[in-house]
């Protein structure tokens, strides 16, 4: 069987993510487009009956991290999300996906935004194998909760991480 792994054809591992990754907010100085990278992963665990996707910045000047997406319910056969699937709306999830509202306040995927100057701040993308087949949360859930019932039922998980600085 093959590891557990996680990429994306958009930056490399430890590389750049790009422009269009970066947040959309210029309360926040950046102005991107928002667009959630492309992401695939092979080699999920055959125990696993659902998966969840995180993602978060542990460099961000909060205390503790940032959390830019959460995503729950993931049907255990899928094995790539497609660019901007992120988006408010959840229309290029997969059917049950469900997104969590991001450190932002906004549901979806919310792009790299670190201070202006600051170091270049790195974006962990983990894909989590999780034994239940179906969170029961829904959109009132905080991302807390969500990623307290993803880790008491991961599996497994394996990351990629991306880097972005706003100079």
């Amino acid at each position: 069987m093959a590891d557990f792994r996680i990429w994306s054809d958009e930056f490399a591992a430890n590389g750049y993510l790009s422009k269009n990754h970066e947040f959309d907010q210029q309360a926040f100085g950046a102005d991107g487009e928002n667009i959630s990278p492309a992401l695939q992963w092979d080699g999920v665990p055959p125990e696993a009956k659902s998966l969840a996707l995180t993602v978060y910045d542990p460099d961000a000047p909060t205390g503790s991290g940032f959390w830019h997406w959460i995503v729950v319910n993931i049907p255990v056969d899928t094995l790539s999300l497609p660019q901007n699937a992120g988006k408010a709306d959840g229309s290029l999830l997969p059917a049950g996906a469900l997104q969590m509202r991001n450190d932002y306040g906004t549901v979806g995927f919310g792009g790299a935004a670190p201070p202006r100057g600051d170091k270049p701040h790195r974006y962990i993308f983990r894909i989590h194998a999780l034994k239940a087949d179906h969170l029961s949360l829904d959109v009132s859930a905080t991302n807390a909760v969500a990623r307290f019932m993803t880790h008491l039922n991961e599996i497994d998980s394996a990351t990629y991480t991306g880097l972005y600085q706003l100079k």
